[in-house]
């Protein structure tokens, strides 16, 4: 007989168990989608780059979300249309979105139909293959196209602990090209080294006036600066009583305006889930239709409390 209580490990493995009911038996929160403002498409998992914590685990051979093709694409698109749905933006997110051999139609299609783009990019060499192709966009539909560069510090060598060595020139070039032609840009860093935000904010902005980039530091849509993600760290769950302790509105996290695109190795398919920072957990699969991704979405994930709820991120602009 056990008159000692569950043991730590115990107690955290009982954790996120149950969809409806947290390990305590409370009544799990839950986001309605208020609506779709912000479309994601996971242009597939291969990257460039192998960082050392990549919540997505990009890299050169990781192809567990393929590429889409933009046939694929323009379905939802098309269903946008026919539906009516109130959807502003479409974000390009991977891997690195410039792999994809067909990203540059993509983006024809949705800067055409008047949708805002945001595509998330290392600025590397995939990206560089694509310059003339982005000039053109640019002088088409101008800031409808938003280019969001992953320069996690603003030190070399913070920025390379986690991309590895030689990513920070070329990044900078990336970035240094982009603001020369114009382009609306934004910059993504992390909060890896539990730096404070005002520190590092302080850090950014004289970097970005040494590089003479045209990205206000203070300003969390140019500069975001996401919490960090650890599946392995403690977390609370969180049960529909935490609104109001928290002071926070389910209206406000990301799954209550967003949803994501993918298409996973070996289906005939794409499929809706619920959020960016969940591609390979079943139980965020909502469908395949946008029609089917109109359900509420049960926070049984770490990345539910800590990044979103907690943390306050969002993926979008």
């Amino acid at each position: 007989m056990n008159i000692t209580g569950p043991t730590a490990a115990e107690a955290a493995s009982a954790k996120f168990a149950h969809p409806e009911v947290t390990a305590d038996g409370s009544v799990r929160a839950s986001v309605d989608l208020r609506r779709l403002e912000t479309l994601w498409i996971n242009t597939g998992t291969l990257c460039n780059l192998t960082c050392e914590r990549c919540y997505i685990e990009s890299s050169p051979t990781n192809d567990r979300l393929v590429y889409i093709t933009h046939k694929e694409v323009v379905a939802y698109l098309d269903e946008i249309r026919d539906q009516g749905l109130a959807t502003r933006e479409i974000g390009l997110t991977g891997g690195e979105p410039f792999m994809n051999p067909e990203v540059i139609d993509i983006l024809d299609d949705v800067l055409a139909r008047g949708f805002e783009a945001l595509v998330l990019t290392n600025a590397m060499t995939p990206m560089k293959h694509r310059r003339d192709d982005l000039l053109r966009l640019k002088e088409q539909h101008g800031d409808a196209l938003t280019l969001r560069v992953s320069l996690d510090h603003y030190t070399q060598e913070r920025h390379e602990e986690e991309r590895g060595a030689f990513s920070w020139a070329r990044t900078i070039d990336g970035l240094q090209w982009l603001a020369q032609n114009g382009f609306n840009l934004a910059v993504a860093g992390r909060s890896l080294w539990h730096e404070d935000e005002a520190a590092a904010r302080k850090g950014f902005a004289q970097l970005f006036d040494t590089l003479e980039l045209p990205v206000d530091a203070q300003d969390p849509g140019q500069l975001v600066i996401f919490p960090e993600m650890d599946e392995a760290a403690v977390v609370p769950e969180i049960t529909t009583a935490c609104w109001g302790i928290l002071d926070v509105r389910p209206d406000a996290m990301m799954c209550a305006t967003s949803r994501m695109v993918v298409k996973r190795k070996g289906a005939t398919h794409p499929a809706i889930v619920a959020c960016t920072l969940l591609p390979y957990d079943e139980q965020f699969e909502i469908g395949r239709t946008l029609a089917d991704a109109q359900t509420s979405v049960r926070l049984n994930h770490p990345y539910c409390a800590s990044f979103c709820v907690l943390g306050g991120g969002s993926c979008s602009a």
